[in-house]
C-alpha cells in the first residue's frame, strides 16, 4: 500500500510499504477514505518531538471502512465506515473507566520512555513518535486500528466525511479546551492560535454559554475565519498591536475570563522573548517555546483560569509560576479524552449545531501529501486545513 512516511526533519515521502495484517483479537483494519494533516504533525515534520525513526508512517486524523476484523471484535462489522480517536485506549484501565483516554495504561509498549521523560506514562497514539508506541498512523490507504472494540465510532448515513473526520481530534481537542474553562454566562474568553483547534476553541466556547470569545493570531486569512466563521466578537493581530493592551482595553481593564492557549510549543512572537526562546531552542537548552502559555497567563484576570490545549514536549524556560500563585490562577491542561466527546458532538453535528467542515481549505490526494506539508507548515495559498483522500 502507499503511506506518507517521515523520512527525517522537514521531509515526508509517500511510500510503498507492506499492508496492515490483524495482529490482535481485538484489531480492525480500516480503508482509509478521508485523513488530514494537523497542527501536531508539524512538531514531526519540523523536528521538535523525539524518539521519530525513518520510514514511520505518519497520520493521527482518519477515517474510513473496516475491511477486516480480528475475532474479538463483536460490535463493527465489515463495510462499516469509521472514524477513529487518534488516542488509543484499551477500556478496560483505571484511566478508561475514569474517561480519561489519553492516559490509558495499556496501550503504550513503549511507556517506559515517557516515564523518563514525564514521570509516567500516557496512552498509545497514532502515528506519533515511538514514545507513544510507535503505531502506524493513517496517512495511508489501510491501518490498523488496535482496541477496535472501544475506539472506533459508526458514522450514521448522510453525513459526510468532511462533517465528521475532526471528531477524531481537533474539534473534541478544541471543546475539551473550552470545557476546561467551566465558562459561565457573560464569560470573555481569549484564544491564543487561530489554527483548526483554536477556530474549534471558539465555535465550542460560544456552545458552552461564552458571551464574547476573542481571537489572537497572525494571520489575516486565519483571524478573519475565525470572525465569520467560528463567530469570534473581536479579534487582534499580536504582530500590529500589544495583545496585553488590546485586551484590558476590551474588558474595561480586567483581563479575560478564561485564556484558551491553543498554540503550544512552536509559537512565534515578535518581541525579545521570541528571539530568547529561539535561541534556546536553536542550542538544546529548551524544548518548547512557550511565548503564548506565557501571554495568556499575563492577560487572565485575577482568578481565571488558563486552558493549555496546544501541544508541549518538554521543558520551558521563564514560567511565571509567581503570576498563578499569586492572582490565584487555575491552569488545566491535557491530551484530549476523544472518547469521552465523541458521541456528543456527532449529536451536535447532527443537530446543525456546528460544521466542523468549514476548517478545511485544502483536498489533496494522498500521493500529494508532501505538498500539503508544504503549504500548511508555511502557511501559504491560505492554508488552514489539509485534508489528505486516499
Amino acid at each position: 500500500m502507499k503511506a506518507n512516511c517521515w523520512m527525517g526533519k522537514k521531509r515526508v515521502e509517500v511510500r510503498e510499504v507492506p499492508d496492515p495484517k490483524i495482529l490482535n483479537s481485538r484489531d480492525a483494519i480500516l480503508k482509509i477514505t478521508s485523513t488530514a494533516i494537523c497542527g501536531s504533525d508539524l512538531h514531526l515534520f519540523n523536528g521538535f518531538i523525539p524518539t521519530m525513526e525513518k520510514g514511520d508512517i505518519l497520520g493521527h486524523e482518519f477515517m474510513g471502512e473496516v475491511v477486516e476484523l480480528g475475532r474479538g471484535v463483536s460490535n463493527l462489522k465489515v463495510g462499516d465506515r469509521v472514524v477513529v480517536p487518534f488516542t488509543i485506549a484499551c477500556g478496560n484501565c483505571w484511566a478508561c473507566q475514569s474517561e480519561l483516554f489519553s492516559l490509558c495504561e495499556n496501550s503504550n509498549p513503549n511507556g517506559w520512555i515517557q516515564e523518563k521523560m514525564m514521570g509516567h506514562a500516557g496512552s498509545g497514539a497514532f502515528g506519533y513518535a515511538h514514545m507513544t508506541g510507535g503505531f502506524a498512523g493513517g496517512q495511508a490507504e489501510y491501518v490498523r486500528v488496535p482496541f477496535a472494540d472501544v475506539g472506533p465510532l459508526k458514522v450514521p448515513e448522510g453525513l459526510t466525511d468532511e462533517q465528521v473526520l475532526f471528531l477524531s481530534d481537533i474539534l473534541p481537542t478544541g471543546y475539551m479546551g473550552a470545557e476546561m474553562c467551566d465558562i459561565q454566562p457573560g464569560d470573555v474568553i481569549a484564544v491564543w492560535g487561530a489554527g483548526p483547534v483554536g477556530q474549534f476553541a471558539i465555535a465550542s466556547a460560544y456552545l458552552l454559554g461564552a458571551e464574547r470569545v476573542i481571537a489572537i493570531d497572525r494571520f489575516p486569512y486565519r483571524l478573519q475565519m475565525a470572525k465569520d466563521k467560528a463567530g469570534a466578537s473581536e479579534v487582534i493581530n499580536y504582530e500590529e498591536e500589544s495583545v496585553l493592551e488590546r485586551l484590558k482595553e476590551l474588558t474595561g481593564g480586567r483581563g479575560p475570563d478564561k485564556c484558551i492557549d491553543a498554540v503550544g510549543m512552536e509559537a512565534h512572537g515578535h518581541a525579545a522573548s521570541y528571539a530568547y526562546d529561539r535561541a534556546k531552542q536553536a542550542l538544546m537548552l529548551e524544548t518548547d517555546r512557550p511565548i503564548a502559555l506565557r501571554e495568556a497567563i499575563m492577560a487572565c484576570r485575577n482568578g481565571g483560569t488558563v486552558s493549555v490545549i496546544g501541544v508541549y514536549g518538554g521543558l520551558i524556560d521563564k514560567f511565571p509560576m509567581g503570576t498563578i500563585m499569586n492572582r490565584s490562577l487555575t491552569i488545566r491542561s491535557g491530551q484530549c479524552h476523544v472518547h469521552r466527546y465523541m458521541r456528543p458532538l456527532l449529536k451536535r453535528i447532527q443537530d446543525g449545531e456546528i460544521d466542523p467542515s468549514f476548517v478545511i481549505t485544502h483536498t489533496l490526494p494522498l500521493n500529494q501529501a508532501a505538498h500539503g506539508y508544504d503549504i500548511f507548515v508555511n502557511k501559504e495559498d491560505g492554508c488552514e486545513k489539509v485534508v489528505l483522500k486516499a
